[in-house]
C-alpha cells in the first residue's frame, strides 16, 4: 500500500517501540563476555534445535549495526516512522551509585538532537545474570542492581533530566513518560515516585507519567496504589496458566530437558492470550508482540514461539487496536515489544525470511484503525 510519511506521527493508536542498545561493544561486555562482544554474538551463533525452527534469524536492510553510528539511528528512525510508530522507548540502564550501561547510543541521541524522531525511556531495573546471555547454566551476578537512597534517586533524576525537557520526548498530559521494568522491586516505590514528582515541579516540568511493566494483569490496582499513572501490560506467557493441560505441560517439560528442544509453543495460540479486557481501560497501555524466541541466549532452556508470519502478527494487532479505540487519543498507547530484540526473536527491522513483512502489517493495521 502506498505510505504518506508525514502523517504516521497523526496515527492512532500511538505505538511506541522498545529499542535495545545493546548492539555495540562495551568494555563490561568486553569483559565478561570477549573482545567486541554485542547482541549481535548471540544472534549470529544460533542454531535450530529442531525441525524447522527458524535459526539464525538474519538482518535484511539495516544489516549487523553498530549503535555507535549516527547513520544507523538515523536510517531506523526513517523506517520506524515511515511504518507508523511513534516513537522508541529507550531501555535504560542505573543501577545506583551512578552505575550506567549502554548509555552511549541514548546519549548520542540527546547531544545531537538526532534522529529528530520521538522518544521515552524505561529504566530496566534489575540485577545483570551471566544467565541473560550464557548458555551453559551458570548463573553469577555481573553488574547489582541497587537502591542506595535518597542521594542515589535525586542523582538519578538530574541525569535523565535533560532528557525530559528534550522537546521530542513523548509526554501524556504534558508529562514525560518514564517507565519502570521491574516496579516492585524498588524499595517503597511511593516514596521514590514522590521525590521525582517533587523534582520535576521544582525544574518546572509538570510531573512525570509513572508507568509500571508487568506480566500480570491482576497487579494494575495494587501498582496504581504505588503512585503509577498508567501500567504496561505484557501477556506474553498468560497462555501457560490459561490454556496448557497439565499432560501439555509434562510434554513440554521433556521435550525442554531430555530431548534440548526449548519451550514450544504456536504463535497464533500464544496470541489469543495478548490482549484482555483490562487493555480498555484509560490507565492501560497494551503489548503487541510480533514473536518471541530467547534461545539465541539461553539456548535449549529457552521460551519460543513458532510459526509468527506477519499476517497473524496482523490479527493480533487489529485485536489490540480494536480494545483501545474509544480511548481519548493521546490514551491510545499500544508498546511494541521491539523493535530490535534480535536475540530474543522480538523485532520488527527486516530480516532475510520476511523482509518488511511486520512493519508493512503493522502499518495496514493502524491505516484500517484509523
Amino acid at each position: 500500500m502506498g505510505i504518506n510519511q508525514n502523517n504516521q506521527r497523526n496515527l492512532s493508536p500511538r505505538v511506541i517501540a522498545f529499542y535495545l542498545p545493546q548492539f555495540h561493544p562495551t568494555p563490561e561486555n568486553d569483559q565478561w563476555w570477549g573482545k567486541g562482544f554485542t547482541e549481535w554474538t548471540n544472534v549470529g551463533k544460533a542454531k535450530p534445535l529442531f525441525r524447522g525452527h527458524y535459526q539464525p534469524r538474519v538482518p535484511a536492510d539495516l544489516g549487523y549495526y553498530d549503535l555507535r553510528l549516527s547513520e544507523v539511528r538515523q536510517e531506523q528512525a526513517d523506517m520506524a516512522r515511515k511504518y507508523g510508530i511513534e516513537g522508541f522507548c529507550y531501555w535504560h540502564y542505573w543501577f545506583g551509585k551512578g552505575r550506567q550501561l549502554l548509555q552511549k547510543p541514548f546519549q548520542e541521541v540527546l547531544s545531537s538532537g538526532n534522529p529528530d524522531f520521538p522518544f521515552c525511556l524505561a529504566w530496566a531495573n534489575h540485577s545483570w545474570e551471566d544467565k541473560q546471555f550464557s548458555k551453559a547454566g551458570t548463573h553469577r551476578i555481573l553488574m547489582e542492581q541497587l537502591y542506595p537512597g535518597d542521594d542515589d534517586y535525586k542523582s538519578h533524576f538530574t541525569t535523565v533530566l535533560p532528557a525530559f525537557k528534550d522537546s521530542r520526548y513523548i509526554r501524556i498530559d504534558g508529562k514525560p513518560l518514564f517507565m519502570i521494568y521491574c516496579p516492585d522491586e524498588i524499595p517503597n516505590a511511593r516514596h521514590f515516585i514522590d521525590i521525582w514528582q517533587e523534582l520535576a515541579k521544582q525544574n518546572n516540568l509538570p510531573g512525570i507519567h509513572f508507568v509500571a511493566h508487568t506480566y500480570s494483569a491482576s497487579s494494575i490496582e495494587h501498582f496504581k496504589s504505588l503512585g503509577f499513572d498508567a501500567i504496561n501490560v505484557v501477556r506474553l506467557f498468560d497462555f501457560f496458566s490459561r490454556d496448557y493441560s497439565w499432560p501439555e505441560r509434562i510434554y513440554m517439560k521433556i521435550m525442554r530437558i531430555i530431548f534440548k528442544k526449548g519451550r514450544v509453543v504456536e504463535y497464533s495460540r500464544a496470541a489469543k492470550y495478548f490482549s484482555g479486557q483490562e487493555d480498555e481501560r484509560l490507565d492501560c497501555y497494551p503489548t503487541i508482540i510480533p514473536n518471541w524466541d530467547h534461545s539465541p541466549r539461553s539456548g535449549w532452556n529457552g521460551h519460543i514461539l513458532i510459526n509468527s508470519t506477519p499476517k497473524k502478527f496482523k490479527i493480533h494487532v487489529e485485536e489490540i487496536f480494536k480494545r483501545i479505540q474509544k480511548k481519548p487519543q493521546e490514551k491510545q498507547i499500544v508498546f511494541l515489544k521491539s523493535w530490535n530484540e534480535w536475540a530474543e526473536g522480538n523485532y520488527m527491522e527486516p530480516d532475510l525470511k520476511f523482509g518488511r513483512g511486520y512493519l508493512e502489517a503493522l502499518c495496514d493495521a493502524l491505516h484500517k484503525s484509523n
